[in-house]
């Protein structure tokens, strides 16, 4: 059922302020056709009455067509985020390995659940998270399937959620837009349609702190973030943002942040998680993971009590080589009585 507004209706008995403290997104398609300035306090019709009347010659339009836009615009926009937040599963059918054997599984993975995927360099694991987000169709050289919801996708489906469905985490976060940390996500806000702006992008900020080795200032430039300032930003916009369910991080060990955290804070949102790792901290943190070799799904493995139990050990270890990284980024000596195994 679809349970977006009639947003014809909408426009002809709201106040323009009130549409776009609902449709955030809609200050940009306003910009567009110059009309920043419009007064928002009327309805949009009636404040059409009030600009210069070149603006709209401008564009060929007359302001029952804008009206009529304004309308397409915000349902387009809304519809999207409708399909995407009814998505609860995702299943990958197996296809076939670097030496065309068949791989002979079929995985569903629910909202809130952590896979991770494991194998030696070079074995296969980016080729699994391309195929998950492309939503593979038996049409990619591992002739694997992605069926969200237990359905297969048509071309149109895939084209519709293109981009939408996944959010992908890669290894390098280079930004090349000259914002400050707040201006970006103040964008991102509303281009997301965040009903409160400034309460999301508050909560995205000290979140990607906390993940952070090192704070940056809001209104530091994106451009200036290390490598794992940038990662965190994009964890905390993914997590708090994104409308995407499907989360694909690769290899986020090496990220310079608090990896664990971060796993466990997009987990929270209910969002599916594949993370890429070789580190052992986070694969038996996974509900499960897949095993990748010769380019194929070799088997997969449900995270069993046992191995649970030896995350306790491990987490010693891994906290005790954080603290030699931070002796060593302070300048400190390495010497035997530092080291607490």
């Amino acid at each position: 059922m679809n349970n977006t507004p009639n947003f014809m209706t909408l426009l002809n008995n709201e106040n323009l302020a009130t549409v776009i403290e609902r449709f955030p997104i809609a200050s940009d398609f306003l910009a567009n056709y110059r009309l920043s300035d419009i007064a928002t306090d009327r309805l949009l019709q009636s404040a059409l009455e009030g600009i210069e009347e070149d603006i709209l010659e401008e564009f060929g339009l007359e302001p029952y067509d804008l009206l009529l836009n304004f309308s397409v615009f915000l349902e387009t926009f809304s519809e999207t985020r409708a399909d995407i937040d009814g998505v609860t599963s995702i299943t990958i059918n197996g296809g076939i390995n670097k030496l065309k054997q068949p791989e002979n599984i079929s995985l569903t993975i629910s909202a809130g659940e952590i896979i991770s995927i494991v194998g030696p360099t070079g074995s296969g694991k980016s080729r699994l998270l391309n195929d998950i987000e492309c939503l593979a169709q038996r049409d990619t050289p591992t002739q694997r399937q992605i069926m969200i919801n237990g359905h297969e996708l048509d071309d149109t489906q895939r084209f519709e959620m293109d981009g939408k469905l996944v959010a992908q985490l890669s290894q390098n976060m280079n930004f090349v837009m000259d914002l400050t940390v707040r201006e970006f996500l103040e964008m991102h806000a509303k281009c997301r349609l965040s009903p409160n702006v400034n309460d999301v992008v508050e909560k995205c900020f000290q979140c990607a702190n906390d993940l952070a080795g090192e704070k940056f200032a809001a209104d530091t430039k994106v451009t200036q973030l290390s490598g794992g300032q940038s990662r965190a930003l994009m964890i905390a916009d993914t997590a708090y943002m994104s409308d995407s369910p499907i989360v694909l991080i690769d290899e986020i060990e090496n990220a310079g942040i608090d990896r664990r955290e971060a796993i466990v804070l997009l987990a929270k949102r209910e969002k599916i998680i594949f993370v890429s790792t070789h580190d052992p901290l986070l694969a038996l943190n996974a509900d499960k993971r897949i095993i990748i070799k010769n380019g194929g799904i070799h088997k997969i493995i449900e995270t069993s009590a046992e191995e649970q139990q030896s995350l306790v050990l491990i987490e010693k270890l891994d906290n005790e080589l954080l603290k030699l990284r931070n002796h060593l980024r302070s300048g400190d000596l390495i010497t035997k009585e530092l080291i607490n195994l």
